[in-house]
């Protein structure tokens, strides 16, 4: 009989993540946004499209609260709950295999005080597979996205996403458009030479003029900065 063996996991310092299940593996996008994310006070956090569940974790390192994920593809969620059962924190730590769209529609609605997304932000593909799907808007729609946080988030409550920097136009029009705000935003760069290539939002319900800042990832190859080095150190063994 022939054992197929589980590819390594993803090592951070307090805990792994298996992920030879999900489309999406463990990258830089998700691992800023669990870092950045002001989870101080929050009781209740959802995690809208979990893949791994490496934000998740993230979060519940450094909060008490009460974190849902939510998950469409199958394989992905059940990941998701391994990694969320082999963690510490894993009574706080819940998964439910579900579009957004279905778990907004449930009649008996809980509201969280935050939410974060790492969502899908690829134009729709013709030749579709797992990884394109989990990557491309086929399943979520940015509109989609953002009409059910309307209706999940707290009054106060925040809402943090990480998103491509030349759709910012359409990610800020859209969310006035169902009265959510950028309270804080931060651009990322690769290195000093580099364009902007994303944009990590903090929104609320409320609009006020956003703190503006930025992070820089690398001096030059392998090369980080303070501010990044600053931000992981309490997550990748390299640091």
């Amino acid at each position: 009989m022939t054992y197929t063996l589980k590819a390594k996991p993803f090592n951070f310092k307090k805990f792994a993540i298996h992920q030879d299940r999900c489309a999406l593996k463990v990258g830089t996008d998700g691992v800023l946004l669990g870092a950045w994310t002001n989870c101080k006070d929050a009781r209740k956090i959802l995690d809208i499209g979990s893949g791994t569940g490496v934000i998740s974790l993230m979060l519940a390192q450094r909060s008490t609260a009460e974190i849902l994920a939510i998950e469409i593809d199958k394989d992905a969620a059940e990941q998701s709950a391994e990694n969320f059962h082999n963690s510490v924190w894993n009574e706080r730590l819940k998964v439910i295999h579900s579009s957004i769209q279905e778990f907004t529609e449930l009649k008996e609605l809980e509201k969280f005080d935050l939410i974060v997304s790492n969502p899908p932000f690829y134009s729709i593909q013709k030749e579709i597979n797992k990884r394109s799907a989990a990557r491309s808007e086929q399943e979520l729609k940015l509109a989609e996205l953002l009409s059910s946080v309307t209706e999940l988030l707290t009054t106060n409550g925040r809402f943090c996403i990480i998103f491509p920097s030349n759709r910012a136009k359409e990610l800020f029009t859209t969310a006035a458009q169902v009265e959510l705000f950028p309270s804080e935003i931060c651009s990322v760069k690769g290195n000093p030479n580099s364009e902007v290539k994303r944009l990590l939002v903090e929104f609320q319900f409320t609009k006020k003029q956003p703190t503006e800042h930025q992070i820089v990832i690398e001096k030059e190859r392998h090369n980080y900065t303070e501010e990044y080095k600053y931000l992981l150190k309490e997550y990748l063994t390299i640091f």
